[in-house]
């Protein structure tokens, strides 16, 4: 019996050994086998069955908010009153993305146009495409402020042309035509005798040349060598690094195309991104951990350096001529105008800016832009991404258009781009990477913690084994000794007889 107890005890021991060894093993091994995992699933791959489709067509609603600022009080600004403005939407577009023209490079780099779409959405919308709402009309305020060193001549011939046109300094016009474009005399008339003044050969209007176009070509890595390289832009349009901008630093084409980004962040990691659009790299910040239906995610937002000036952050130095920090000049990839980009409400810049119109109050949880995204893929889960264009106005002299128009860098619109992944889409990424990942993790300390118990009622089982064998033991030889006493009792009972 002590035999056959024995025998059990060291199967038991062990298994249990074993269980921990393998648990220990897994210890080691199960974050590189999940960190495998998620390459094969990370790496820019027509037989990646989970990344690729997210990349190539964006496969979750993706929406554009636009909010127009109202001027109240047009006549009095050209008197050189404070504009006033009200801000009016939001007038939301349900956004389109597609990729086209995907080719695959021996340097592990693919190439790719992706164009947009845009559809109005009135269920989503706070009115229609048919309101009407006064702005600054760019046209005229805009080319005002670009002629303003040339001969006095040209100016007053080009306020003649402005009133020939009948095109004033402000325009009133239904949302619909200010955002896709109207047909406008003036444009049709610059575009034949000076031809390249303006970004479009047709209608004008704010965002006439983002629907139905394309971001330009770009050239990114993906991550078949390096993981780490994966989605970063190797070129666009054929450049490696910018021209329109005053440094080498700012002239850089830093970080992704602004999708998806390479795996494995901590809170050290930065999120850069090269934008077409605002011609340039931007980068976010690390700002918080945060969890989205049971998805651990990073959220990054934009440092209060994004559009500071040069003088009160010297990298930026190369973006100016700079006004007051919190507005980005892009007149020079948008052919000279005078337009500036910033955060909605003038978040984030300078209080002067707001001191110059009334109507604006920016905060944060309505203006401040963001990404949150899972750090072990770089698959955002959630944007936000909040701009606002702004037209720089003043009195211009011989161009009776822009009267006794004070310096003022004027909120024009704002809009964000959003979108988040939900529904299936989520529930696989969920289970692919997150889930199973999990599941691993638990099983090694599972494995580890049955072995070390396994291991330890074996032996509490021996040592009770042990101890019945010690009592009965000692049982046996209490009894045979009680015996033998009564033997020998016996024996000398029957002698003296």
């Amino acid at each position: 019996m002590a035999i056959i107890t024995s025998k059990v005890t060291i199967g038991f021991v062990v298994a249990g050994l074993l269980a921990v060894s393998f648990g220990t093993v897994l210890v080691f091994v199960g974050p590189m086998i999940i960190d495998d995992q998620i390459i094969k699933n990370t790496v820019i791959d027509p037989n990646n069955e989970i990344a690729y489709p997210m990349w190539k067509d964006i496969p979750v609603p993706f929406y554009m908010s636009v909010y127009f600022f109202n001027v109240l009080n047009p006549k009095e600004v050209l008197l050189g009153e404070k504009p006033m403005v009200e801000e009016r939407g939001p007038y939301v577009y349900r956004k389109r993305c597609q990729k086209d023209n995907i080719t695959f490079h021996p340097n592990f780099t693919v190439s790719y146009r992706e164009y947009r779409q845009y559809y109005f959405e009135p269920s989503m919308s706070v009115g229609n495409e048919s309101d009407v709402v006064t702005i600054p009309n760019m046209l005229v305020l805009g080319a005002a402020v670009m002629m303003e060193k040339l001969p006095f001549a040209v100016r007053m011939m080009m306020s003649a042309t402005f009133k020939t046109f009948k095109e004033g300094p402000f325009l009133t016009k239904p949302v619909g035509e200010l955002m896709w474009g109207y047909d406008s005399g003036l444009v049709d008339f610059l575009n034949k005798y000076l031809p390249g003044m303006l970004p479009t050969k047709g209608k004008f209007g704010l965002f006439s040349e983002f629907n139905n176009s394309n971001t330009g070509l770009f050239n990114i890595h993906t991550g078949k060598d390096d993981i780490s390289k994966v989605h970063k832009v190797d070129s666009w349009n054929g450049l490696k690094k910018l021209t329109n901008w005053g440094t080498p630093q700012c002239n850089m084409m830093n970080g992704t195309a602004g999708q998806m980004w390479p795996p494995f962040m901590t809170p050290k990691t930065t999120l850069p991104f090269y934008s077409p659009d605002a011609c340039r790299s931007m980068e976010l910040v690390y700002q918080r951990p945060g969890v989205m239906q049971g998805i651990p995610l990073y959220r990054y937002v934009a440092p209060k350096t994004l559009f500071a000036n040069g003088s009160d952050y010297a990298p930026n130095e190369g973006f100016c001529p700079c006004r007051q920090s919190g507005i980005l000049n892009v007149s020079s990839c948008r052919h000279n105008s005078p337009v500036f980009i910033s955060h909605p409400h003038f978040y984030n810049a300078d209080p002067v800016l707001r001191d110059f119109v009334g109507g604006l109050s920016p905060n944060e949880d309505e203006h401040g832009l963001f990404i949150d995204i899972h750090p072990m893929t770089g698959v955002p889960l959630n944007v936000s991404i909040r701009l606002q264009l702004n037209l720089f106005m003043k009195r211009v002299s011989a161009i009776t258009e822009t009267g006794k128009i004070a310096d003022v860098v004027m909120p024009m619109i704002w809009f964000e781009e959003s979108g988040y992944i939900d529904g299936p889409i989520l529930d696989t990424f969920h289970t692919n990477l997150v889930v199973l990942p999990a599941v691993m993790e638990y099983t090694q300390y599972i494995f580890i913690s049955l072995g070390l118990l396994t291991i330890i009622v074996a032996l509490l089982v021996h040592r009770r084994s042990k101890r019945s064998e010690t009592a009965n033991s000692m049982m046996f030889t209490s009894t045979t000794n009680l015996v033998s006493g009564k033997e020998l009792v016996n024996e000398k009972h029957t002698q003296k007889n």
